[in-house]
């Protein structure tokens, strides 16, 4: 008979009975575990440690970090394609209709059609050319 442990002889052995005990990666395995344990416990315990001397030395907030600064410009467009419409509609009634730009000085904005009508009626104002002289 064959005992437990004992090497072969025969050349088709895969592998060696009497190296490895399972009684010693048993061992290894329990130190191996108590070790990552114990890693655990002193990180958890410096943690803790820094925490309290960072709170301890940390100046006090002021009651006003709490409330919420408001957004800075520009903002962005919560609803873009409705605010692309409402720019052009806002455009095109400044385009297409009358209205006072100056009272006093008697300036007034005209409808983009007419201006272009009475421009081809009358022409785009000329700068006098070096040889003549303005009137």
């Amino acid at each position: 008979m064959v005992e437990a442990n004992v090497p072969s002889k025969s050349p088709d052995a895969g592998h060696e009975l009497s190296d490895l005990s399972p009684k010693k990666i048993a061992l290894c395995a329990i130190a191996l575990t108590l070790t990552i344990i114990a890693a655990l416990a002193v990180t958890y315990a410096l943690f803790q440690h820094f925490l309290s001397v960072a709170t301890k030395t940390e100046a006090v907030p002021s009651p006003l970090s709490y409330t919420r600064e408001p957004t800075p410009e520009p903002h962005l467009l919560v609803n873009p394609g409705q605010d692309l419409k409402t720019m052009r509609a806002e455009e095109d009634k400044i385009l297409n209709s009358y209205d006072w730009v100056d009272r006093e000085k008697g300036i007034v904005r005209i409808p983009i059609d007419r201006a272009i009508e009475i421009i081809a009626q009358r022409g785009l104002p000329a700068r006098p050319q070096s040889g003549e002289k303005t009137k």
